[in-house]
């Protein structure tokens, strides 16, 4: 299964695992951890915003968040998305 893939390979590197099912229009807002952090959309579309400047990875792009990056995260596509996360083990 692809997210436990992920999951071994974010462990391997000292990451944390989690994952985020969001509706459409959600939005996780100026966000700010004092770890660095890995996103990677499974699922529908999402915008990321990172110090003011947006992307929008495909499925299985990784997207890297240095720590005390303000940051957003957006559904922006009309369904439901899923993506995986990951903060930095201190």
């Amino acid at each position: 299964m692809y997210s436990e893939q992920i999951r071994e390979n974010w462990e391997y590197r000292g990451y944390s695992f989690g994952v985020f099912k969001d509706s459409p229009g959600r939005v996780w807002a100026d966000f700010v951890h004092s770890t660095d952090e890995l996103v990677v959309l499974a699922e529908g579309e999402i915008e990321i915003e990172i110090e003011g400047k947006s992307q929008k990875p495909q499925i299985g792009d990784e997207v890297f968040i240095p720590a005390n990056s303000i940051h957003t995260v957006r559904n922006i596509g009309k369904t439901n998305n899923v993506w995986y996360y990951g903060y930095k083990n201190k």
